[in-house]
């Protein structure tokens, strides 16, 4: 990080950020401590919305209150007492509610438009997670609640992961390639797409867990049609009925990926580090998706998930074969092996 961050937030990038770590470690430093903060403020924002033990009124409170700090149209120290006081289980989230005001003063060390770029996405990502907390609000196993259309879930993705995807290319295009001749609004475009087909991945991947949370991102609209109710899917029995929907997501989170692979060699291929930031969770994502199309997906029992070992060899060879661009290019489609 630079002197923009502190060297405790640094740390704390490598406590709570898990699997993102990694990309945030090969950006070069230019953007790396503005997307590692908006990172972490969005993380301690996700930290509040999940807090359980509080009643949702309250954490939808102190979330607006947040927001309001985050976005500037309030001032002042955001108080997370009660959220520290309900006993965090991760010792990284806890220490990050402590010191989130540190996080915001090192908000305020960037320049306006860097600043602006970071309220912007935090905006639209706490906007998605307050939406979340008013729709799930009395959900429950025993009252499983699905999104209604598929237009909430486009919106939905877009909220919480496709505006990552147009705040990384505008903070890239200014600080990485400025001069380029690139099509913006294309480029923005797949980063977006890039964005919510990664979220999509995680949310087909999570469905038995969400599920007994009383949540289901699959549309409503869309069970209807296959004559599905949200509470059958809790039974794993019910998967070869859910199958052929499932699969038409899977499909969906494909092609977003195909576009976020697309994006990603759009890039100068001078920006070498930016590039192997986005090869990597799309390789991972891509072989999530074939784990997916054969893995038991609604057995809460065997989690469907990438092995550390198998991170490790994408990113090797993600770095080995960059010299060749051809060969490269070819990762995605190879599914990275």
């Amino acid at each position: 990080m630079s002197a923009n961050a502190t060297p405790l937030l640094e740390d704390l990038l490598k406590d709570v950020s898990r699997s993102f770590y990694l990309t945030l470690r090969v950006l070069p430093s230019a953007i790396r401590p503005q997307i590692g903060l908006a990172y972490l403020l969005a993380r301690a924002a996700d930290t509040i919305a999940d807090t359980d033990i509080i009643p949702v009124v309250g954490r939808l409170s102190a979330l607006q209150g947040f927001r309001k700090i985050l976005v500037g149209s309030e001032s002042g120290e955001f108080r997370a007492d009660e959220f520290i006081a309900a006993h965090q289980v991760s010792a990284a989230e806890r220490l990050l509610l402590r010191r989130i005001d540190e996080a915001l003063q090192a908000l305020e060390r960037f320049d306006s438009t860097d600043q602006r770029l970071i309220r912007d996405v935090l905006q639209t990502i706490t906007s998605g997670q307050e939406l979340d907390l008013q729709r799930f609000a009395y959900a429950s196993s025993n009252c499983v609640i699905p999104l209604k259309t598929d237009a909430e879930l486009d919106d939905y993705t877009f909220r919480v992961a496709g505006c990552v995807g147009e705040f990384w290319t505008r903070m890239c295009r200014r600080h990485i390639f400025p001069a380029d001749s690139i099509d913006a609004a294309d480029l923005i475009a797949n980063g977006i797409r890039f964005g919510k087909g990664l979220q999509l991945i995680n949310i087909l991947r999570d469905l038995p867990a969400d599920l007994r949370r009383g949540r289901c991102y699959l549309p409503q609209a869309q069970l209807s049609e296959m004559d599905l109710k949200p509470q059958e899917m809790l039974a794993p029995e019910s998967e070869n009925r859910l199958r052929p929907l499932y699969d038409d997501y899977l499909d969906r989170a494909e092609a977003h990926l195909a576009a976020g692979w697309y994006y990603t060699n759009t890039l100068p291929r001078r920006a070498v580090r930016v590039r192997l930031a986005c090869a990597w969770p799309i390789l991972i994502g891509r072989k999530t998706l074939a784990k997916l199309r054969s893995g038991r997906i609604l057995d809460p029992a065997r989690p469907i998930k990438i092995r550390r070992q198998e991170v490790w060899s994408l990113v090797a060879r993600s770095v080995v074969t960059y010299p060749f661009a051809r060969v490269w290019r070819r990762l995605y489609h190879s599914g990275g092996t």
